[in-house]
């Protein structure tokens, strides 16, 4: 088990963290430890959403979440960072070469990377198409993108954040049934059992409710910091 800091460093304008342990340095976009000894091996990931907060106290009601009473005079809920997501703007200190395909570089992709391929799903894409069925290697995955969700990187404050909604993704099998999604009347269905579904997999109402669907690892990033590192992804819809 390692304990992780940040260096205060950035390379590609992302992310360097250290492990306490061995002060190996490790790039948060891919996970890999880039110095130290722990050079060319890489952290486990597990599929995360980011989701509203009201979201996650429905779904989850006996869910634990982080105090902010962590002995430091911070104000948790501003964003030091206004406007940094703004898709017109360059990312900052950001001198990499063009993102591949055209796509913005601070367009908010989210992306699933299994054996052999990786995919890039632009959130413009899903905000229009809210679900979305494809394979990725050998693995078939159903993203659902749900609205509610305010962006944490736009005003002075998280909670007035404009609205860039969610985005997770699961297997579409459920007890060795492929099922199939859409978009209907403002919610996520199965169209074999009309099930109704949130953005944590799990079926709310219908003759499946309760049901859980199996997560599949997938990361929220900005284009250009993952193309910087996985100029070979493929681009859904592009």
């Amino acid at each position: 088990m390692l304990d992780f800091g940040t260096t205060g460093r950035l390379r590609f304008s992302n992310l360097i963290m250290y492990d306490r342990q061995t002060e190996s340095w490790w790039q948060q976009a891919t996970g890999e430890a880039i110095a130290g000894e722990f050079t060319g091996k890489r952290l486990r990931l597990y599929p995360v959403t980011m989701i509203a907060w009201r979201e996650f106290a429905a779904a989850y009601p006996e869910g634990m979440v982080l105090t902010r009473d962590t002995g430091y005079d911070r104000n948790y809920g501003r964003n030091p960072y206004i406007g940094y997501d703004d898709i017109t703007r360059s990312p900052f200190l950001y001198e990499g070469r063009p993102t591949p395909d055209g796509l913005p570089a601070m367009a908010r992709v989210f992306t699933i990377d299994q054996p052999g391929e990786a995919v890039a799903y632009p959130y413009a894409w899903l905000e229009q198409a809210r679900v979305v069925h494809d394979r990725v290697g050998d693995q078939p995955v159903v993203v659902f993108w749900q609205p509610g969700t305010a962006s944490a990187l736009d005003g002075a404050f998280v909670s007035i954040g404009r609205e860039v909604g969610a985005a997770a993704a699961f297997n579409p099998e459920h007890a060795g049934e492929a099922l199939t999604f859409k978009w209907d009347e403002g919610q996520i269905r199965d169209q074999q059992t009309g099930s109704s579904w949130n953005a944590f997999g799990i079926a709310l109402h219908g003759p499946l409710a309760g049901a859980r669907l199996e997560p599949i690892t997938g990361i929220n990033h900005f284009w250009f910091s993952w193309a910087a590192f996985r100029p070979d992804t493929a681009i859904y819809g592009g």
